[in-house]
């Protein structure tokens, strides 16, 4: 399913249409060394009230960070604390009520995605099967305490659905949106994309760490990303779609990934 016209807009300022307006926010702060990484999330307001893709770390991490995800994982990743980087605080400073927060779609389950789930207890969840599944199964990545609150969660699997020749699966919202597995970096890794007015946005979340990885096939960073993949063969060879459809539809739509501060600039 592809729309019949596009027109670009920058990814940093807010798209509007009749039914929808998009925000772009931070939620993650991190100082590694392989340099500074943020946690691009979207907000997007329709009839539905507020949707949020992703949710960066919450509240219960930036108060008690070691407590909460634990000394090592702190230590290794470089996350930096900050409240104001926090969903649920920025959804206030743009004036919003984080009350009409009714749902959450999510890449994967990984902590630094889900932490301000716990911000918003009352918001369903999408995700896909295989990624709950995982996270279920106990593996070691995975902080069940981020679930603790028990939310609705609404599952995915295979649909007939597709998006630019990807599999995509249709999430249950008022406005287009999609899931599109791009397993590797978990087993249930998907990218998100939605349609505004004016395009399509393509979310890859981990799929890739640095826009830079598009054309460079070497880069430095793929060590990490092959060191964090619970699949590394799947994971590459979600890294070639996204290039793939990057390649040939790039053009016609906005993308981004979760960690890339460049693209949030």
């Amino acid at each position: 399913m592809s729309p019949l016209f596009y027109f670009n807009n920058p990814l940093n300022v807010i798209l509007q249409s009749s039914m929808m307006h998009v925000h772009h926010i931070n939620c993650v702060q991190i100082e590694s060394p392989f340099g500074p990484a943020i946690g691009h999330c979207v907000l997007i307001e329709s009839h539905q009230g507020l949707t949020l893709i992703d949710a960066g770390l919450g509240m219960a991490e930036t108060k008690a960070p070691e407590k909460r995800l634990g000394r090592e994982l702190v230590e290794i990743t470089g996350f930096r604390f900050d409240e104001n980087l926090t969903a649920i605080r920025q959804i206030e400073q743009l004036g919003l009520d984080p009350k009409t927060v009714n749902h959450i779609v999510c890449s994967h389950l990984d902590p630094d995605h889900i932490g301000g789930l716990a911000d918003f207890p009352k918001a369903k969840v999408h995700v896909s099967r295989e990624e709950y599944i995982s996270f279920q199964n106990g593996h070691e990545r995975y902080l069940p305490q981020q679930l603790s609150h028990r939310p609705k969660i609404e599952l995915y699997e295979k649909d007939d659905s597709e998006w630019f020749g990807l599999c995509a699966r249709q999430v249950n919202l008022d406005f287009e949106i999609y899931l599109i597995p791009l397993f590797g970096h978990t087993l249930g890794h998907c990218g998100i994309a939605y349609r505004t007015k004016e395009q399509w946005t393509f979310y890859v979340g981990d799929a890739y760490y640095l826009r830079a990885e598009l054309q460079d096939k070497n880069h430095p960073v793929d060590q990490l990303a092959t060191l964090r993949a619970m699949d590394n063969f799947m994971r590459k060879e979600s890294l070639e779609k996204v290039r793939k459809v990057i390649g040939e539809q790039g053009h016609n739509m906005a993308y981004f990934g979760y960690h890339d501060p460049t693209e949030f600039q």
